[in-house]
């Protein structure tokens, strides 16, 4: 039994999709199929009306015998008179063998010479057909003799000796075409419109495959290098083409992303190495300290106890930190914010590491501008989280006493400027080198020996300035690093105001 193809599951059979240049060009085709039975139909349209003009003026062409008589008819008597009066002369002057004049009457000049050797007419004209369409008008349009003018019809200027026009003979087109030539003529030209059209719409549907296929080329492009992207190949990048601006516009976005995606993960790489090698650095040391006391070479004592609770108190300083950074890395903050009043919170921050920065040999000073600020109603206010703000002053005080050598000092000062408080921490040497400024605040950035010394066996994370950044950003402030007046380090701090205070 046969199986049936796959369907929806309603029962209703699915069908291929087209790509989009498939959707392109049968847009175009069925423009241009519309497009050519439009022309065939204005062409027919166009045909059938201007048939019988044109027989109009081929039989009026083939006429000028009669235009010839008229002409001298006026010339011997002066005006349109004589053949307004007598209805018989106007049906004599259409028999195209009466080759003599006919009476006019006996008062009437002789007849023109001329008249006497009108020339033979080239053909038979049925007088009966024409009487019907055949007509005379003087130059103002008014009706001398036959048939009044009809719109579409033919016409033949009328001249005296002197070269004026003094009237038109004018001849209405066929009332219709059902004769077999006509018919038959009428029939090749559409015949030959319709060729015409096939071959432009053949050559039209070529044009719009070639069209559409060139111009959504670079999707297939795109698409290939996204595939790329997706199965892990981020060095996968897609040529730029020339051939559209908007196109060329999108290729460079896309190859833009996949800089910044096989960025992102060489630095994930990076942070998982770099965090492996700061969880083994104390793993490491603890394996020591137990595998010493197990083969007997050191007798587990109270310092054998205290050197692993330090290796334990810095793993979990390290993982703390990390956990830190990775809960603030969307950039917001962790609690509603609220008004608070930073000056305090480093005040209190300072107050909690004074003991550390004694026992450091690293002097810790509050400038007056500082003690004067936070003096004035309780200091400013900004909008934030109490809990965070504290935890970046504490990092930051952190950060001097680890890197500033003994017998050196911290001085910490503030002040106000267009709606922000600024805080600087300006310590003494050792200074960081110029070009290691800009990342600081990277995660797990650790700057040279100019800079790196371990207080105790804790050391730092390389996390510290890193959360310091990502809680003042989502504070709306603003933290960089530079170098300091006193020989070492300048952390400048900018968190925005609620209000100016007095």
């Amino acid at each position: 039994m046969a199986r049936a193809g796959p369907c929806h599951p309603r029962g209703v059979p699915s069908f291929p999709r087209l790509t989009l240049q498939g959707k392109a060009f049968a847009a175009l085709s069925a423009l241009l199929v519309v497009m050519l039975l439009i022309f065939v139909g204005f062409s027919r349209i166009g045909l059938q009306r201007g048939l019988g003009p044109y027989v109009a003026e081929i039989e009026l062409a083939r006429m000028d015998w009669l235009a010839y008589r008229l002409q001298a008819i006026y010339v011997q008597h002066g005006g349109w008179q004589t053949l307004h009066g007598q209805p018989g002369l106007w049906r004599e002057l259409r028999r195209p063998r009466n080759l003599q004049m006919p009476v006019i009457g006996p008062a009437d000049p002789p007849p023109d010479p001329l008249l006497l050797h009108t020339p033979e007419p080239s053909a038979q004209q049925p007088v009966d057909a024409l009487s019907r369409r055949l007509g005379v008008v003087d130059a103002r349009g008014a009706l001398v003799a036959g048939a009044p003018p009809r719109p579409g019809g033919a016409r033949t200027a009328l001249r005296d000796g002197e070269g004026r026009t003094v009237g038109h003979l004018v001849l209405a087109p066929p009332d219709g075409l059902e004769r077999d030539a006509d018919r038959a003529f009428l029939a090749k030209q559409l015949g030959f419109v319709v060729w015409t059209g096939v071959a432009g719409l053949a050559l039209a549907l070529l044009l719009s495959w070639w069209l559409a296929r060139r111009w959504l080329r670079p999707i297939g492009a795109l698409v290939q290098g996204a595939q790329a992207l997706a199965a892990g190949r981020l060095q996968a990048r897609v040529p730029e083409q020339a051939d559209s601006e908007e196109f060329t516009r999108l290729i460079h976005t896309f190859n833009d992303m996949a800089e910044q995606l096989a960025s992102m993960e060489a630095s994930r790489r990076q942070w998982i190495g770099d965090m492996a090698h700061e969880l083994r650095t104390p793993l490491a040391a603890m394996r020591a300290e137990i595998e010493a006391v197990q083969d007997g070479v050191r007798r587990f004592d109270a310092r054998t106890a205290q050197r692993l609770h330090r290796q334990v108190m810095r793993l979990i300083h390290l993982v703390g930190d990390l956990r830190a950074s990775v809960d603030m890395a969307g950039g917001e903050p962790t609690a509603a914010l609220v008004p608070v009043r930073p000056l305090a919170l480093l005040r209190e921050a300072m107050a909690a590491m004074q003991s550390r920065f004694d026992q450091a040999g690293v002097a810790l000073h509050a400038l007056p501008d500082l003690a004067a600020l936070a003096a004035a109603q309780g200091g400013p206010r900004v909008r934030g989280d109490a809990q965070q703000l504290h935890r970046v002053f504490l990092n930051l005080l952190e950060n001097s006493l680890r890197y500033t050598d003994p017998g050196g000092r911290l001085e910490v000062s503030a002040g106000v400027q267009r709606g922000h408080l600024q805080l600087r921490l300006d310590d003494t040497a050792p200074g960081a080198l110029p070009h290691e400024l800009p990342h600081l605040f990277e995660r797990l950035y650790r700057a040279e020996a100019s800079r790196h010394r371990a207080v105790g066996d804790l050391g730092g994370s390389g996390l510290g300035l890193a959360i310091c950044r990502t809680i003042v950003q989502a504070h709306g402030g603003h933290i960089e690093a530079s170098a300091s007046p006193l020989g070492g380090l300048r952390i400048a701090l900018t968190l925005p105001l609620l209000e100016e205070p007095a």
